[in-house]
């Protein structure tokens, strides 16, 4: 099976960063988001990336020209229909997904596959709303994702054999490393072993064993990461590890180790999700 053709639904920093790895293959993108301002920033952030990829030599004028010609803004869902192959890329909201795949298994092709980014949430269940749940999986990429290296492929109970082939395929040939998870369970392997840590870290600074700079400062330092856990939150969002905890709370036996620390949902109230809202646990207003 060719696939040509990419439908990315969900225009934010993942969906954007997706359609770009999509269109840099070659594949015609259509990228679409629920209002024009989302669409219009979404097309601006790939326009940003690639100009800095010509900046550094990486690409140049025209290869830029090429890619973004081959992404189409658009809050018109009808225009997923020709699609080969559709990403679903909204927010980690369970009954938004259901809706949104029953929309698209209405929309598409029979033999196109659905895929979800889903962080953390069930295939089989997001499957269950369509009529093919064989051609649904998750493609997990992660932030920022013409960077990040890694896609989890996920099966679902239903996921056919050939699903997972096109899609580890269409990964590996944007250039991605992946791993196959056998069996749908919460998380996945990176979310799951992640999320602990960073909860763990949210403790240690609401018990003042540590200030948030510091804590970050060991992890990068004695651990060898690239960024802290209080970085790496501001960076994919406050409120994903928050609905990913509480997700992994209520389907993980209710074990105390996934209860959100007070000062992670004082975080939530207040409304500071980290880059996306100009402050989180560092201030990024300046």
């Amino acid at each position: 099976m060719e696939i040509k053709k990419i439908g990315v639904v969900g225009a934010g920093a993942m969906g954007n960063g997706i359609a770009q790895v999509a269109a840099q293959i070659g594949c015609e993108v259509v990228m679409r988001d629920i209002k024009d301002e989302f669409v219009e920033h979404g097309m601006n952030n790939i326009d940003r990336f690639l100009s800095k990829s010509v900046e550094k030599g990486k690409l140049d004028a025209k290869e830029k020209d090429t890619i973004l010609g081959r992404i189409k803004g658009t809050t018109d869902m009808s225009q997923i229909k020709d699609m080969d192959f559709v990403i679903e890329v909204v927010i980690e909201d369970l009954e938004l997904k259901k809706s949104v795949f029953k929309e698209l298994d209405d929309l598409c092709r029979p033999e196109v596959i659905l895929a979800s980014n889903t962080s953390s949430m069930s295939i089989t269940e997001i499957a269950a709303a369509t009529k093919r749940p064989d051609r649904v999986c998750g493609m997990h990429f992660f932030n920022p994702v013409p960077l990040m290296r890694l896609v989890e492929v996920i099966r679902g109970y239903s996921t056919s054999d050939e699903t997972i082939k096109i899609t580890t395929d269409l990964a590996k040939k944007m250039g991605k490393t992946t791993v196959e998870i056998k069996k749908d369970s919460p998380g996945f392997i990176v979310n799951r072993i992640m999320i602990p840590h960073i909860l763990e870290a949210i403790k240690i600074v609401e018990e003042g064993i540590a200030s948030i700079e510091d804590v970050d400062i060991a992890v990068k330092n004695g651990l060898n990461y690239p960024m802290g856990p209080f970085e790496l939150m501001d960076l994919t969002g406050i409120d994903i590890a928050y609905f990913v905890a509480e997700y992994f709370y209520e389907e993980l036996n209710k074990e105390s180790k996934w209860v959100s620390p007070n000062l992670l949902k004082t975080m939530i109230r207040a409304g500071k999700f980290g880059r996306k809202t100009g402050a989180g646990w560092y201030d990024y207003s300046k």
